[in-house]
């Protein structure tokens, strides 16, 4: 199955978990809880506060060597929005790739993911700790603040 496919499956509409695909087309899926969910709104509403030359894509689907990656978030330049606005997964990576670690995730697994973002065009990849923590990621080495956000808080406070 690609990713074209499972967009079109009847069966897969309006699932409550988040799915991706390896490279062999087979569907992996991820159930969320609601403080990932709540991590989530906050980094695409503060991205979509402070980066106003571009667009922020929840769920942003993106094409890899490895699959069909799913960002939690992510944030496109105007120019490269222009470019994959009408595609059905990203060609290339938007500038800025967050994840949002669940309890199912693997260091493995969230390595692999910053890397496949990389390899497609990403300048920075974000990870969010089930703390609210922020890791902030270059070209595989992790940096102290976002460089195209530097403003972006190093933690995610979710209480009122």
């Amino acid at each position: 199955m690609n990713w074209q496919e499972a967009c079109e499956h009847t069966s897969l509409q309006n699932l409550p978990f988040k799915i991706e695909l390896d490279e062999r087309g087979k569907i992996i899926m991820t159930p969320v809880k609601v403080n990932h969910s709540a991590y989530q709104g906050e980094i695409s509403y503060l991205l979509r506060s402070m980066l106003k030359q571009g667009r922020t894509l929840p769920e942003c689907a993106v094409g890899t060597r490895r699959g069909t990656k799913v960002a939690d978030t992510a944030w496109a330049s105007r120019e490269r929005f222009m470019r994959i606005v009408h595609e059905t997964e990203c060609s290339v990576a938007p500038e800025i790739c967050v994840e949002v670690i669940s309890p199912s995730s693997t260091e493995g697994e969230i390595n692999e993911k910053k890397e496949l973002y990389f390899e497609n065009g990403a300048e920075e990849v974000w990870i969010c700790t089930n703390d609210g923590d922020m890791n902030f990621y270059m070209a595989g080495k992790e940096i102290r603040r976002s460089v195209l956000a530097p403003e972006f808080p190093k933690k995610i406070e979710l209480e009122f």
